[in-house]
């Protein structure tokens, strides 16, 4: 017959068994866990000490480096100066064209105009309207050269200079660039009255608008009507 009892003891025993394997297992599992996560960090801790290490030593290849980068940062200028020479070409060919004057003509005014602070394409129409890019163009007012100066307007810049002085192209071209710029301010920025005052002197100009006259010839918007036809 069988007991009851002991079979129920024997039950009870090979369930308190498995629960003891059971948490064998787990602490294990845990365990090797714990084992894998230390060796992760000590591999990451030595991966990060190795590179610390590699940061500080030196690198035989930094002198090469450093003259790689000097000859990349050259070359870089020098593709910039080039970029520069080239638009500057392409702008004086343009306006030699549009002119129909020679090269060496063109690149004066351009270069010109740009160091006495004037645009290009209003230097230009400013030689075309006063002189036909005629270098020795007069007026029966005694105005000389491409800007077309009179001696008495020169001499407020240079008192040396002689009327032949304004024969020279670059000169004559600098001095009268220079004088509509300083007209420029003079009236505000105010590019007609700007031009008028090149035209009539700025002494009328100012003595008629103190007056309430309109000193307005004319003069001012044939020049800016080359300019806009022009295209700039």
């Amino acid at each position: 017959m069988r007991d009851p009892w002991s079979e129920l003891r024997r039950d009870n025993r090979r369930k308190r068994w498995q629960a003891v394997r059971s948490k064998l297992g787990t602490v294990t599992t845990l365990l090797g866990g714990a084992v894998l996560v230390g060796a992760l960090a000590a591999a990451i801790t030595g991966l990060s000490a190795a590179n610390k290490t590699a940061a500080v030593a030196p690198n035989p290849l930094d002198p090469e480096i450093t003259q790689l980068r000097r000859e990349l940062d050259d070359t870089r200028g020098k593709l910039t100066l080039a970029e520069v020479k080239l638009e500057h070409q392409q702008a004086v060919a343009k306006y030699s064209a549009a002119y129909r004057v020679p090269a060496d003509l063109a690149e004066a005014i351009y270069d010109i105009a740009l160091a006495e602070g004037l645009h290009p394409s209003l230097a230009f129409q400013l030689v075309k309207v006063e002189s036909r890019f005629q270098v020795d163009a007069k007026s029966i007012k005694s105005a000389i050269g491409y800007t077309q100066l009179r001696i008495a307007t020169a001499r407020a810049y240079d008192s040396t200079l002689t009327e032949r002085d304004l024969l020279d192209r670059d000169t004559n071209l600098r001095i009268g660039f220079r004088f509509l710029k300083d007209l420029l301010a003079r009236f505000d920025q105010d590019i007609n009255l700007a031009l008028v005052a090149y035209n009539r002197g700025p002494t009328r100009v100012s003595e008629m608008m103190t007056r309430g006259e309109d000193p307005a010839n004319g003069y001012a918007e044939a020049v800016l009507k080359k300019v806009k036809k022009s295209g700039s």
